[in-house]
Order: structure tokens, then sequence, then C-alpha cells
């Protein structure tokens, strides 16, 4: 049961009583923080790797709520995992690691194949369409804290079709 309690009630306490009152405040609104993640992710997807393939590419798109720079990524299904970018030199698609990739607040950052992505190096097995994986962001924020955001990431052979915009295409309706 949750009742109000107005600032002369608050007073009206006994201290013992006032300190557990902010402590389960302070922890409901802990908690509260915790379950609202940094960074919204969305079409996230592995793409498939068969047996004996030693690296696959990870693909999503990342809006964070406040300014953050991902500073790279883990998954317990390689043994390597890296920020990658893909550019054009001359006639030459090039791939190259990169040390980080800043996620401004509110502007959607796509990690796309041909352009940035996630490399996962030295696969320890196959991973098989229909499959997901677990993969935690590395994220820094301004005041250089390093934040954990873990992903459940379906595994797919081609990138996911994109869901048409509200009002648009086929609707079913149950």
């Amino acid at each position: 049961m949750i009742t109000t309690t107005t600032v002369g009630q608050w007073w009206g306490l006994r201290p013992s009583r006032r300190a557990f009152l902010a402590v389960l405040l302070a922890a409901a609104s802990s908690a509260a923080l915790a379950e609202e993640p940094l960074v919204q992710v969305e079409d996230a997807w592995v793409r498939q790797a068969v047996r004996g393939q030693s690296g696959t590419g990870g693909f999503m798109k990342l809006t964070s709520s406040v300014p953050l720079t991902l500073v790279g990524f883990k998954a317990q299904v390689a043994r390597s995992a890296e920020l990658h970018e893909m550019s054009m030199q001359g006639d030459v698609m090039r791939m190259r690691a990169i040390d980080s990739l800043p996620l401004p607040a509110g502007k959607t950052v796509a990690l796309q194949p041909g352009g940035h992505h996630l490399m996962l190096m030295g696969l320890k097995q196959p991973l098989s369409v229909g499959n997901h994986m677990l993969l935690t962001l590395l994220l820094r924020d301004a005041k250089g804290k390093v934040i954990k955001q873990t992903l459940r990431v379906p595994v797919l052979a081609t990138a996911p079709a994109p869901v048409p915009a509200s009002g648009a295409g086929q609707h079913l309706h149950h």
C-alpha cells in the first residue's frame, strides 16, 4: 500500500522512520533509473556464421538520451570484438578498426553493412539463423565512466525488413 506523506507529516515522523523512508525512496529511484536504458536500440542483428567461419558483423541503430561514446562491445561467442568502419579508397572498399564512435544525444547512429559496424572475430561456434546471442555495449559518459548495456540480438542471414512508417503499409489486427 502506498500512502502520501505531507511535509508536516514527514517532519512529525521519528528520525529512524524518516531515514528508512529516505533509503526506500532512494532505492526506488535508483531501480527506476536502472531500468531505463540510456541507449535505445532498434533493428539489432548479427549476420549468421557457418562452421569454420572466423568472423561476422553486428548491426543496429542506436539513439542515446544523453551524449555518450560507444567504446567497444563484448560477446562470449567471439575471442575478440571490435568497432569497424568501411570506406571507399579509390575503387576499393576498405575496413578498419576504430577506437570509438560518438553517440550524440537524440541523434540516431546507424551501425550497418558498408559503414560503421561491430565485428566479431575468432568465433567460438557457428551462429545459426533463428538463434540469439548476448552482446554487451560498452558506453563512456561525459565523466569517463563506462556503462554496460547488454542486448539479446537475433542471428539473421540478411538485414531485417524495414518496418513501415505509422499509417503506411499493411496492418494486421487480431
